[in-house]
């Protein structure tokens, strides 16, 4: 977000209404899960670990507060993650196994992805896919290009055929977005939208 309201606000009208995962989780923490396990949502803190800085400057926006509280207290790199686990004298292999804490429940299998680069792309188009024809994507009719010249982005698209009676009017249609992996990558594609010399319906940074 911020990379947009600082390098192309023009384009601020285009973002997408959704949270991102890390923000999602948050909301939840404090809402559905707090309801759930009986607790204050005052006293649920939530801690994120993500590999990207600008993970800590999203979680303090003002706007970040869906659940009345704020939705991601801390957020630590996982250099930093690695670095608290290295000063604590942490030896994992020697730790006793322990099932993993479900607070959750089950996640589909678009959800599943969208940790990945390029995640929350695919499985938009998973879902899209399905929400138009009533049916699932094969794998295999998902197709992933590098773009030419652009180490970092990435192309996908899906052919839409035989959709559901509601939507006839894209028979016929491929669904194009792009992944720009990193800020730097992120600046070439809008340069690229901007100059007319691509066309998505969606972009994943």
């Amino acid at each position: 977000i911020k990379f947009i309201e600082h390098m192309y606000p023009d384009y601020l009208g285009h973002l997408s209404t959704c949270k991102s995962p890390q923000q999602m989780f948050g909301v939840l923490a404090k809402t559905y899960y707090a309801r759930k396990a009986g607790i204050d949502p005052a006293k649920v803190v939530t801690v994120s670990v993500m590999p990207c800085t600008a993970k800590k400057y999203e979680a303090d926006r003002p706007e970040m507060r869906s659940s009345g509280y704020k939705d991601v207290d801390y957020v630590l790199t996982t250099r930093e993650l690695a670095i608290m686990i290295i000063q604590a004298g942490l030896d994992f292999n020697s730790l006793p196994n322990d099932s993993f804490d479900n607070m959750m429940g089950r996640a589909s299998g678009a959800g599943i992805i969208y940790g990945a680069s390029g995640g929350v792309m695919e499985s938009m188009l998973r879902t899209v896919h399905e929400q138009i024809t009533g049916r699932e994507i094969p794998y295999e009719h998902l197709i992933v290009n590098p773009v030419r010249g652009f180490e970092g982005i990435r192309e996908m698209a899906v052919h839409i055929s035989a959709p559901l009676p509601e939507y006839d009017f894209l028979e016929g249609q491929d669904l194009k977005v792009a992944v720009a992996h990193g800020l730097a990558n992120a600046r070439m594609i809008m340069n690229m939208l901007k100059e007319g010399k691509a066309d998505y319906h969606l972009v994943e940074i």
